[in-house]
């Protein structure tokens, strides 16, 4: 939500220099509240000197909340060695973030302004690749040993806490960092000062690899309502925690992306207004070209069965009803099986399990949607009689609404198997279902509908081969 009502203000403290204003301002505030009204109301130059006046950690829990877009820009417009301070502030995942946006010479510019203890953190957590969960975690974790007891270990609590980026768990290590268990704050406070921390510990683990993808983690945190999930190497050493707030921003991102791959639409990151409108020409254009390309078909069907058409012309008046009904029951179909692989609840290899559903499902759609046709067909004889005149003679009525029922009802129930399977053939050649969009679907679909349609037709109605 934006907040015009902060943009007079943000701008009066800034024409005035009210230092006292400002400083008010940016720490009564909520960080994001703050970020908005500044990214709203100022130009970067203009925000950089409205936080100049906050203290550094105050800047570094503002900018965080900035669009990624904006951090960037941002970056331009303020000397490197505050810049490296700043970043030596923020969360571990966040910095990772920026860092990996930055051109080269400006990261390594900053970069070598940056403790060297920060500096190497960056560096370890940049190795991991994007989409990744060690891409989104944090070292930034509370930790202890398992040999003390619960009032030690609530002492070295109390010296972590403050550099910590969350104690709600404490993950308990053994030699070489290896994982042993997990407690939580909760269960420290409620325990015996004198319990052995491995006797308090919980040992049955979810953990995610640093190599999983990011949605993995989601779906774990998701599943087990954590607030936030170790993250392991091979060796079950923990090198990160992934917390629930960064997951609600994978859970939008993976969201978002698949709506956009699902319309038939190049993922776009940026927001919609704010993205270039040549990026969003090109993400749109390519998919629209590619899909227009293959509706050519279409026309490359239908001429196939020309003659069928010249000496029964209402046939072609039902080809558009025919040819809809495949694609929309591909793309419903497509939309939910996706849906149903990216939460978890179903798996590439239930293919037959979600083929058998699909083909009872489509059957049912088919029959139902095929009565409709029938009907409607029927009704021609009612209301549009010459229709039913070919160059050969009248066709009967009954002829022509089993023609268009039982094309209806085969066309809807390919369009439903064509929608399903697509999505989990792709998931089990390791790619996203969402690839399966709806508009390539209805487009397979449209094409194959055609043919089906002439066929049952040239089967029913003598005379039109």
């Amino acid at each position: 939500m934006a907040h015009p009502l902060f943009t007079p203000e943000v701008q009066m403290l800034l024409a005035d220099n009210d230092i006292e204003g400002i400083r008010a301002f940016v720490e009564t505030l909520h960080p994001a509240t703050v970020a908005e009204a500044l990214a709203d109301a100022l130009a970067p130059d203009e925000i950089w000197r409205f936080l100049r006046h906050a203290d550094i950690k105050s800047q570094a829990v503002v900018f965080e909340y900035f669009p990624m877009e904006l951090q960037v820009q941002m970056v331009q417009g303020t000397g490197r060695q505050h810049m490296a301070q700043l970043i030596e502030q923020m969360s571990h995942d966040d910095r990772v973030d920026l860092v990996r946006r930055l051109s080269r010479p400006i990261a390594e510019e900053i970069l070598r302004l940056v403790d060297e203890a920060d500096r190497k953190d960056i560096a370890n957590l940049v190795r991991y690749a994007e989409g990744t969960a060690g891409a989104i975690m944090t070292t930034d974790y509370a930790w202890l040993p398992e040999d003390i007891t619960v009032g030690e270990a609530l002492d070295r609590l109390r010296l972590q806490a403050p550099d910590r980026e969350t104690i709600y768990y404490v993950y308990v290590l053994g030699e070489q960092h290896l994982l042993r268990g997990v407690v939580s704050l909760r269960q420290l406070i409620l325990a015996p000062r004198a319990k052995i921390l491995r006797d308090l510990m919980e040992t049955d683990l979810v953990t995610v690899r640093a190599a999983d993808h990011r949605s993995e983690a989601a779906r774990l945190i998701a599943r087990y309502d954590l607030l936030a999930i170790p993250v392991v190497d091979d060796e079950g050493r923990l090198v990160g925690i992934v917390t629930y707030d960064d997951v609600m921003d994978v859970m939008e991102a993976e969201a978002t992306e698949d709506v956009q791959r699902l319309g038939g639409v190049g993922t776009i990151v940026e927001n919609y207004l704010q993205a270039p409108f040549l990026t969003v020409w090109r993400k749109r254009a390519v998919w629209l070209a590619c899909l227009f390309v293959a509706e050519l078909f279409t026309f490359s069907a239908l001429a196939s069965f020309e003659h069928a058409i010249e000496k029964l012309v209402v046939l072609s008046m039902f080809v558009p009803l025919c040819i809809s009904t495949g694609g929309n029951s591909g793309s419903q179909a497509a939309t939910l099986i996706t849906r149903a692989l990216a939460l978890g609840h179903i798996s590439a290899a239930q293919w037959g399990r979600v083929l058998r559903h699909e083909l009872r499902m489509g059957l049912a759609l088919g029959l139902t949607l095929g009565v409709v046709g029938f009907l409607r067909a029927w009704g021609t004889y009612w209301f549009e009689p010459h229709l039913l005149q070919g160059s050969q003679g009248s066709v009967e009525w009954w002829r022509l609404a089993l023609v268009i029922g039982c094309a209806v009802a085969a066309i809807c129930l390919w369009g439903t198997l064509i929608g399903s399977m697509l999505p989990v053939a792709l998931k089990g050649l390791g790619l996203d279902p969402a690839f399966a969009s709806s508009p390539f679907v209805a487009t397979f679909v449209d094409v194959t509908g055609i043919t089906i349609y002439f066929l049952i037709a040239l089967l029913v109605i003598p005379g039109l081969a």
